[in-house]
């Protein structure tokens, strides 16, 4: 593997010093840029698009050619996890995720098979030592899963909810096997992540996008545990350095403090807290990701500008700060306004670095 030439995102995740503020985007690889759905009518489909490493690369690149990332992001989809489990997943136009065999049964949370890496996501493999190679060492590739607790409820569901109800139902009804399913897609999660690092992924991130619908002690018990779990078990160091991870519960700002005791390395801060306040919260015991709200870039570069320094400024100075926005870019953003972000952000973040 060749040696980094940009480390800056890995040095700010462990708190070590970096000449500017590191910066890159939640589904950088996504809809916004008009190369990616170009690959994306070439690929055929999403699924096809996600399971074949080289186009898998190819989307994963192309902001890296637009915009000068401090990372890439692994190209993929959180649910490839239960789709090896057997799940048989599937998306429709307008819809999105949808499985064929949904777990809504103690008989059929007992059938589910523990996937094996190299043959039911050898895919994801390939596609992360793909990139890798094409990335030659520019900027550092972070590899990434759902929590387990985001991944049951898509599994329970069957397919995207607004209220969760069937699997908050499991949860109250039958808290033991919602525990039997967590602990399931914990191992399995582990596994694919431990995975990712040995086909070079140098840091990890763990999306919770729906622990924020959990009530404090529920979001303890059958979130934070299982993510607590996974951190326990995974590769902390490959090719001599320390792979950082990452922590990230959309909502999750009452929770800060547990989650920075988690044992991950930083903590994904959505765009409804104020910086200096969760920095206050954790100290120096994780770093902090984020937390612009993606709607900004819909704004004029010149507003951008303003909103990316009073980010900045809420973080204020010292290391340990990886700019992004607070969720994924939205589809429908001007790919120059992202631009505008990304040079904003080092050029504004120097003073910050100085001494």
């Amino acid at each position: 593997m060749s040696p980094l030439k940009n480390d800056r995102l890995l040095r700010a995740l462990l708190r070590e010093p970096v000449d500017v503020t590191p910066v890159w985007m939640m589904r950088q690889a996504g809809r916004y840029l008009p190369e990616y759905r170009a690959t994306r009518a070439k690929a055929g489909s999403f699924m096809d698009l996600c399971k074949s490493p080289e186009l898998a690369c190819e989307v994963t690149i192309q902001p890296l050619e637009r915009y000068p990332l401090d990372a890439a992001i692994l190209f993929s989809d959180i649910l490839t996890v239960p789709d090896a489990m057997g799940l048989g997943l599937y998306f429709t136009e307008g819809e999105g995720p949808k499985f064929t065999h949904p777990v809504q049964s103690e008989a059929a949370v007992n059938a589910l098979g523990m996937p094996d890496m190299q043959d039911d996501l050898g895919y994801v493999m390939d596609a992360v030592r793909t990139i890798r190679h094409e990335l030659d060492g520019r900027v550092p590739l972070i590899g990434f899963s759902g929590s387990p607790w985001t991944l049951a409820t898509y599994m329970v569901e069957g397919s995207s909810s607004k209220n969760f109800a069937k699997v908050k139902g499991m949860m109250f009804n039958s808290p033991q096997l919602m525990h039997v399913l967590l602990d399931k897609v914990s191992r399995a999660v582990t596994a694919y992540l431990n995975a990712q690092v040995d086909a070079g992924a140098q840091a990890l991130m763990i999306f919770d996008t729906w622990g924020g619908a959990l009530t404090p002690q529920h979001y303890q018990t059958f979130s934070l545990a299982y993510m607590e779990q996974i951190v326990r078990g995974l590769k902390r160091e490959a090719e001599g350095r320390k792979v950082p991870v990452i922590l990230f519960t959309k909502g999750g700002g009452l929770w800060l403090e547990q989650m920075a005791d988690s044992g991950c390395d930083a903590l994904g801060i959505d765009w409804t807290l104020n910086l200096a306040d969760a920095r206050r919260r954790v100290g120096d015991r994780v770093a902090l990701q984020g937390n612009l709200d993606p709607c900004t870039l819909y704004a004029s570069p010149q507003r951008i500008r303003e909103e990316v320094a009073q980010v900045l400024e809420s973080y204020g100075k010292g290391s340990g700060h990886v700019f992004n926005l607070g969720h994924g870019i939205h589809p429908e953003i001007d790919p120059e306004h992202a631009g505008v972000f990304v040079e904003a952000v080092h050029e504004l973040s120097r003073p910050y670095h100085l001494g």
